[in-house]
C-alpha cells in the first residue's frame, strides 16, 4: 500500500499506550472514589471492600505506565518537551488571552504542557496522600486528617480538569485520531502546531515502532 501523502506520524505505539493506560487507571480511581463517597452510588454498587481494594491498587499503579514508557526514546522526548517552557509557549498563552489566530506551538502547545505538568504533580500528591491514609500505623492521626482533606479535594479538582480535557478532545476529532492511530492530517499539524516538524506516515499506514524518536517539543 502506498504511503498516505497527507498523514503525519504524531504518536508511536509506546506514547499511545502510556496515555491510554494512565487514563484508564485515573478513570478507575475516580469511578471507585465516587462509589466510596457518594451514598447513592455506594448503595447501588455495594461490595465496599472490593471497591476499596480496586481504588488502592489502581492508585498505586498510576505512575507505572509512565515509568515503563521511559524505556522508549519517543516517550522520553515527550517528557522532556512537556517539561520545558520557552518564548513560543509564552507567545501562545498571550495569543489565547487575546483570542488571536496565530498561536506558535511545537509538538505540544503551552496549554498541553500546563495540563501535563499539573497532571503529573497532582498524581504524585494523590498517591502520596493515599499512602498516608492507607498505611495508618506509619503516620500520626493529624497527618492522616490533613492527607484525607488534601486527597479528597484534589480528587474533585482532578475530576473537573479531566472533564475539561475530555471536552477539548471531543471538539477536536483530528487530535483524537492522533491519539487513537498515531497519525494526523498534515494540514492540521501545520495549523495547530506550526513549529513541529512531523514525520511522514510510515508505509502501509502503520505507525512506527514504539522506540521511534518524536520530533519537536
Amino acid at each position: 500500500m502506498p504511503r498516505p501523502p497527507d498523514l503525519r506520524l504524531r504518536f508511536t505505539r509506546a506514547e499511545r499506550w502510556v496515555h491510554r493506560a494512565t487514563a484508564g487507571l485515573m478513570l478507575t480511581c475516580l469511578a471507585t472514589a465516587a462509589c466510596l463517597y457518594l451514598p447513592p452510588l455506594a448503595e447501588l454498587v455495594g461490595r465496599r471492600r472490593l471497591v476499596v481494594t480496586v481504588h488502592v491498587w489502581g492508585g498505586l499503579a498510576l505512575p507505572v505506565p509512565l515509568l515503563l514508557g521511559l524505556a522508549f526514546r519517543a516517550v522520553r522526548a515527550d517528557v522532556s518537551g512537556l517539561s520545558r517552557f520557552g518564548p513560543a509557549d509564552r507567545a501562545w498563552l498571550r495569543a489565547v488571552r487575546a483570542r488571536a489566530s496565530d498561536r506558535p506551538a511545537g509538538k505540544f502547545n503551552a496549554g498541553q504542557k500546563l495540563y501535563a505538568q499539573w497532571t503529573l504533580g497532582s498524581m504524585l500528591v494523590i498517591v502520596g496522600t493515599g499512602l498516608m491514609m492507607w498505611l495508618v500505623h506509619l503516620t500520626p492521626p493529624g497527618w492522616r486528617t490533613g492527607a484525607t482533606f488534601v486527597h479528597d479535594w484534589l480528587a474533585a479538582a482532578i475530576a473537573v480538569v479531566i472533564a475539561g480535557h475530555v471536552r477539548m478532545a471531543v471538539r477536536d476529532p483530528e487530535a483524537r485520531r492522533g491519539m487513537r492511530t498515531g497519525l494526523v492530517d498534515r494540514r492540521w499539524a501545520e495549523r495547530e502546531h506550526p513549529r513541529w516538524a512531523p514525520e511522514p506516515a510510515p508505509d502501509r499506514g502503520h505507525p512506527a515502532r514504539g522506540g521511534a524518536p518524536a520530533q519537536g517539543e
